[in-house]
């Protein structure tokens, strides 16, 4: 057993984020989402583009995600919001047979923790081929639409889980996300562009070859 394999040979729960972590950022649905949550606000507040997209920028950065600030500030109802923001195309994601054998493979429990919504997330993983992969999918509304990185939202979701977190991992896009993982003494691995931060154990930017090595089984090509 390799060193990199011996640091996961605890893991018994693979968490993963959904957004740019189980696709390429490359393909950029935030492109699409933005857009249509500012449009959203602009109906709802009657307000132009630019305080609608400060308003979003704002709710981003002071509860994690614009939905999290709408329900804590406005009360508003977080499935029409996140129905609406994620009416989108998703036809710029293709199926990774590689990563549904790689993540099939892994010993234990595999499940996505999302700031979506369940909804949402089926959709995306059915795109990507990864539709029947995952023991759980945990959205937004598992999370009382609390959001990451908030510890209220990674406590009720841990806590459906039943999770046990020095025997858990976590992979994530967003460093912000990793911070009450590593606290909790999960394994945080950040997938993307490299930030060296504290609450990182590990960086990758191929996921795929990244896990293979703690599969059950090497996947075959």
């Amino acid at each position: 057993m390799s060193p990199a394999h011996a640091t996961f040979a605890h893991v018994r729960t693979w968490v993963f984020d959904l957004d740019n972590t189980l696709y390429p950022a490359s393909v950029d649905l935030f492109g699409q989402i933005r857009p249509r949550m500012r449009d959203w606000l602009m109906q709802r507040f009657g307000i132009d583009a630019a305080a609608a997209a400060a308003m979003r920028q704002d709710y981003w950065n002071r509860y994690g995600t614009t939905l999290a600030g709408l329900v804590a500030e406005h009360r508003i109802d977080p499935l029409e919001f996140l129905a609406y923001s994620h009416d989108i195309d998703f036809s710029g994601l293709t199926p990774d047979p590689a990563l549904a054998r790689t993540i099939a493979g892994l010993p234990g429990r595999r499940v996505v923790f999302t700031n979506g919504d369940s909804a949402y997330a089926a959709r995306v993983l059915a795109a990507r081929g990864l539709g029947d992969t995952f023991d759980m999918v945990y959205g937004a509304e598992h999370a009382g639409f609390a959001s990451k990185p908030t510890p209220d939202a990674f406590a009720r979701v841990f806590a459906r889980e039943g999770l046990v977190p020095d025997a858990s991992a976590m992979f994530e896009d967003d460093a912000r996300n990793l911070v009450v993982p590593h606290g909790l003494g999960l394994r945080t691995v950040l997938v993307g562009s490299e930030e060296p931060a504290p609450q990182i154990d590990d960086h990758t930017d191929d996921l795929t070859g990244f896990l293979a090595p703690h599969t059950r089984h090497e996947p075959s090509a």
